[in-house]
């Protein structure tokens, strides 16, 4: 199952797509993986959110791999129009399955060579 991982350093962005993401599976939000996973030798990332294959986001406070109907005031996967304004939304368990199509990340710790600096390399390998 191919994933793609964005990994936030600071204010930029990067996306990166992952063949064979069997080491992410049971992964939850809030864990810190090696960086190499995803091709970035010497990063510590750390999970903070993600999206499965019908767009449904994951919510730290369910836990599992599961979807469900909650009651949203606010907050990951709903905003509200007006002040006590409630919906009922799906979301996603905190738990990286096979579903999961989409992995939020942000840098722990950084390694010695800048993320644009890997990725680029690696664009410029495949022109």
């Amino acid at each position: 199952m191919a994933f793609k991982v964005v990994v936030s350093d600071k204010a930029i962005s990067h996306q990166i797509e992952v063949e064979d993401g069997k080491e992410l599976n049971g992964l939850v939000i809030g864990d810190e993986f090696d960086g190499s996973i995803v091709g970035l030798d010497g990063y510590t990332l750390k999970i903070t959110g993600g999206s499965d294959k019908n767009g449904f986001t994951m919510k730290k406070d369910v836990s599992g791999t599961r979807r469900i109907k909650s009651l949203l005031s606010g907050g990951v996967g709903y905003k509200p129009i007006g002040k006590g304004v409630k919906r009922r939304k799906t979301v996603r368990g905190n738990t990286i399955a096979e579903d999961i199509v989409q992995i939020n990340t942000v840098v722990v710790s950084a390694g010695s060579k800048p993320i644009a600096e890997i990725l680029g390399a690696d664009e410029e390998e495949e022109e």
